[in-house]
């Protein structure tokens, strides 16, 4: 496809749109009305005599025409940003840098990391929420960085790897004490067998299970990653935050699977138990995912910078 005379502004355009998925999230990162935008892509699909983006109910989806298109322009207009971007006035403070992830996670140890440029002027705007709507509000603008809980699909948005958050197996003392004689039977059993240190997880059976979805996707993993079976148990008590999933299990609820950062202080204490501690325990890798384009706010980098460097400490 030739793009040597194609009009620069229609491709700024063209690539909001290719990246935020819809002429909505595009007007929105380049401060145009949506109908702006959608006249200069209708002009751009003139010009170039070939469909660009197919549309949805919601959003759009570009033709294989346009996934062409995108990988030729992106890097050009990228690097013409980065130097060409508006820089703001002498004196002027600097846009708020939007952050969004997991509340667990930021409330704990990523916004106690980012305290240094907080104090230094730097301003945050933080949200919560779930991966999946948390990657599409990025691709739309109302983001600069989400932290993910898993890998984001497509080319559009940059990850990096921040950290790995291990699961654990905890209960409170009282729940552990009342499991002491079935581990002390598994462990002779073990001592014969030359298992010795395994749970059997029918040992659990009657212990409240506490966990934030109705679905276990923690607790499901972990029984499939330790125990290699199925998980088939109904949640006692579920709390859209693992922060009071942690509060309950500490206060002698019940049993549940939570990451080691997370309860690590309690495990530390005594105030919690680690029922298990498997040689292998599954992990789950979190990333640090950035809005598609350059930013024309030089704190989005000095944040990204920082979390890189402290997650190597988590």
């Amino acid at each position: 496809m030739e793009t040597a005379s194609l009009d620069l502004n229609l491709l700024r355009t063209f690539l909001a749109v290719y990246r935020s998925g819809s002429f909505t999230g595009a007007a929105r990162l380049l401060g145009l009305s949506q109908p702006t935008v959608t006249t200069q892509m209708r002009a751009l699909e003139r010009q170039t005599g070939r469909e660009l983006f197919e549309r949805l109910p919601r959003g759009v989806t570009p033709t294989p025409v346009a996934d062409e298109l995108a990988a030729r322009v992106a890097a050009p207009l990228d690097e013409l940003q980065s130097v060409a971007g508006p820089t703001p006035p002498a004196g002027a403070a600097a846009e708020p840098v939007h952050l969004a992830g997991p509340a667990e996670l930021l409330c704990t140890t990523v916004l106690p990391a980012l305290a240094p440029l907080v104090a230094d002027g730097v301003r945050l705007r933080v949200a919560t929420g779930l991966t999946d709507p948390l990657l599409d509000e990025l691709r739309a603008g109302r983001h600069d960085l989400v932290i993910a809980t898993t890998r984001p699909r497509g080319r559009t948005l940059h990850a990096v790897p921040l950290t790995d958050e291990e699961f654990v197996l905890v209960a409170a003392p009282v729940w552990a004490e009342r499991l002491t004689d079935r581990r002390r039977a598994q462990d002779t059993e073990g001592r014969e067998s030359g298992e010795q240190g395994t749970l059997d997880p029918a040992a659990l059976h009657g212990v409240p299970l506490l966990t934030y979805a109705e679905d276990l996707p923690i607790a499901r993993r972990y029984w499939r990653h330790v125990f290699g079976r199925r998980l088939s148990r109904t949640a006692a008590v579920t709390v859209p935050d693992l922060r009071g999933v942690l509060a309950a299990v500490a206060a002698g609820a019940g049993f549940s699977v939570l990451p080691r950062y997370l309860c690590q202080d309690l495990l530390a204490s005594g105030a919690l138990v680690a029922l298990l501690e498997p040689p292998d325990p599954p992990i789950n890798t979190g990333y640090l995912v950035q809005r598609p384009g350059v930013s024309d706010n030089p704190d989005v980098a000095r944040v990204r910078a920082l979390l890189l460097r402290a997650a190597r400490g988590w």
